[in-house]
């Protein structure tokens, strides 16, 4: 099992550089970084764990610029979001950044995306609530237009792009109805969920790993009910705090990946965090 990390980025934190190296040099498999633009003082949304918010979440980095910084240091580490706000985004510039980041790792991008939990931050990026999962749905879909190896037009309901010169493409060839760096959906379990991870995606980034043995199977069938070859389906629980059991557990269930939590904090803090998590690896 392949055992790659997440860890909150800020300006407060150990750099991108320095946690980039100490993970590739112990042999951890990747970084992925979360992404929030600004987080409004006003706000009615509740966290959603309970309790205050976490100040990280109003300092991260963002995750494109530290990840291209890890790129430039390492050689084998994976890099990703974990997961980027795909509605917050201009997909032209998104599909730009991504390929780019792509390209320049020699292919170790994971496009993680997600559609959000804070009503107050997506709203200051224009979106509408209600139609955040349709317009990620179109936003990656115009992106993938730009992706394409000939100039392909796009006509979306949210969002359409000429037919287009568009380079550098990500490294990774077409699979499927997929093209684009590898990419991951995360959110919560369900019917509809599933069935944008088996038309859209390489597969599901749950957060906290809880509840898979009842939901990898509906996953799997989804996906299969897509004309999808089972094989092929990648489950990566992400923000996961490791028990020895809970690994196993998910070795079971053909998880090849999993994405330990970090601790946002200075530098000794998270080295002493990876020095525990290496008995994991």
């Amino acid at each position: 099992m392949r055992i790659a990390t997440t860890i909150f980025l800020t300006d407060e934190t150990i750099t991108p550089v320095r946690v980039a190296r100490e993970l590739e040099q112990r042999g951890f498999a990747g970084l992925y970084l979360p992404e929030h633009t600004h987080i409004p003082v006003s706000r009615d949304t509740p966290y959603p764990a309970g309790g205050d918010l976490p100040a990280e979440y109003g300092r991260t980095l963002d995750p494109f610029v530290a990840l291209a910084q890890a790129a430039a240091v390492t050689e084998r580490l994976a890099l990703g979001t974990g997961i980027t706000l795909i509605a917050q985004h201009d997909p032209i510039d998104l599909a730009k950044q991504a390929a780019t980041l792509d390209h320049l790792s020699g292919g170790r991008f994971t496009l993680g995306i997600g559609y959000g939990w804070n009503v107050e931050e997506a709203a200051d990026h224009g979106v509408h609530w209600p139609t955040r999962r349709a317009l990620g749905s179109d936003r990656l879909a115009l992106m993938r237009a730009l992706w394409a190896d000939e100039p392909t037009a796009y006509e979306g309901e949210f969002g359409s792009v000429r037919a287009s010169h568009a380079h550098p493409k990500p490294v990774q060839q077409p699979r499927g109805p997929v093209t684009g760096p590898r990419t991951l959906i995360g959110g919560a379990a369900g019917p509809k969920l599933f069935e944008r991870i088996a038309r859209e995606a390489d597969g599901w980034l749950p957060i906290g790993g809880r509840g898979l043995s009842e939901s990898v199977p509906k996953l799997r069938a989804a996906w299969e009910e897509a004309g999808r070859d089972p094989a092929h389906l990648q489950v990566v629980p992400y923000a996961v705090r490791p028990e020895p059991g809970k690994l196993a557990h998910y070795a079971d269930l053909g998880v090849e990946e999993v994405v330990l939590q970090l601790p946002p904090a200075e530098e000794a803090v998270v080295l002493r965090a990876l020095d525990a998590y290496a008995a994991y690896l």
